[in-house]
């Protein structure tokens, strides 16, 4: 990593609770007014910490940036660890499997839509950014994956792990729009979550498993 970008981590732990609030603060500024309100200035005042709070971690406000970027990509990822849980997906049929992950997927997303908003509008413009959320994508698709290989003799394709991979970046870029841009986004008739979610994972259905749905 570029030096300029590195956050020297607190070792104390009444810096480690400073600094803790810190993130969270910039999670929310990010959450509340994206990127262009995001300073310095408005995490120490969000946090309620001195700027010496942040100055003795960094000096850079791209280095706070990414440091609050992994704190709230943190939380995404410990979501994600459903799909690392067995007992979840046991005795499931295969549409049932593959409506309840799609529905897992993106209730994330929908659930962090105003940290992810934020962040995806900057990916286009932010190298580092698009990278390491490139990579955190991928880790979600190897989960995604992983439970959908369940149904691998149902899936009605001959190759079921490509079916699944193309199935999940539809899936996610659905989602992904949906929470960057709003409901309203490319449609003349926007439907509620709900609504959204289960037309999602029923297209899903028919795309993998073809005439086993039901």
């Amino acid at each position: 990593m570029n030096p300029e970008l590195e956050v020297r981590p607190p070792r104390q732990q009444r810096s480690r609770e400073a600094w803790n609030r810190v993130l969270d603060a910039g999670v929310a500024v990010l959450e509340k007014g994206g990127y262009d309100a995001f300073t310095i200035a408005a995490v120490c005042d969000q946090a309620r910490v001195a700027p010496t709070a942040i100055y003795a971690r960094t000096t850079s406000k791209d280095a706070l940036f990414l440091a609050v970027y992994e704190h709230g990509i943190a939380r995404l990822r410990a979501e994600q660890r459903i799909f690392g849980d067995d007992e979840r997906w046991a005795g499931l049929t295969a549409p049932a499997l593959v409506r309840a992950a799609v529905a897992e997927m993106v209730a994330i997303s929908l659930r962090h839509q105003s940290f992810l908003g934020a962040i995806v509008l900057l990916s286009a413009a932010h190298e580092e950014v698009a990278r390491r959320g490139s990579g955190y994508a991928q880790e979600l698709g190897d989960g995604f994956t992983r439970v959908l290989l369940r149904a691998a003799d149902e899936v009605t394709h001959p190759d079921p792990e490509t079916a699944i991979r193309a199935c999940f970046g539809t899936v996610f870029a659905s989602s992904i729009i949906r929470v960057a841009y709003g409901p309203g986004f490319g449609t003349p008739s926007p439907v509620d979550d709900d609504t959204y979610v289960s037309d999602l994972g029923e297209t899903a259905v028919r795309y993998l498993l073809a005439d086993v749905a039901g």
